[in-house]
């Protein structure tokens, strides 16, 4: 059902938004600290559980997918409701945990396209390529066989 996945995300938020509040207190910031960002990261956790339990359905992908195309809009939202001027107040902390989380990102992008390690000349990429380009009529002559391996 399409309202699983809504649920689904419902649950990552709520808990994401809790722990986001702790993790505030914990840090003596009278503000959430993290808590959309924590909920996506659940988020993320539960549909990997999902598709490696075989229980990542049609509707649940859908209903996540939905909310998941709205992650940057709620973002903006949650973010014109936050007083970025108290918390800066507040102390140091607030400065340290931005910089900390900066360079950790920075550090799990390079990690990823190491770990990734897909080839710049192999056809996936040169038809990626084409299609960001323009040239959506123009298939790689290979194309049957990224077809195939899509599908397997």
């Amino acid at each position: 059902m399409i309202i699983a996945g809504v649920a689904l995300l419902a649950a990552c938020t709520l808990v994401g938004v809790y722990l986001g509040d702790l993790l505030g207190v914990a840090l003596g910031v009278k503000a959430n600290v993290g808590g959309v960002g924590i909920a996506m990261i659940l988020l993320i956790a539960a549909r990997v559980w999902l598709v490696r339990t075989g229980r990542l359905t049609k509707n649940v992908k859908f209903g996540v997918e939905f909310w998941g195309g709205m992650y940057i809009p709620i973002v903006v939202a949650m973010a014109a409701q936050q007083n970025v001027v108290a918390a800066v107040s507040g102390g140091p902390i607030v400065i340290i945990a931005a910089l900390g989380s900066l360079a950790i990102c920075f550090a799990a992008v390079a990690l990823l396209s190491r770990l990734g390690g897909r080839d710049a000349g192999s056809p996936e990429v040169a038809q990626g390529g084409a299609i960001l380009g323009g040239d959506v009529d123009e298939r790689p002559a290979d194309a049957s066989a990224i077809s195939a391996s899509r599908k397997g």
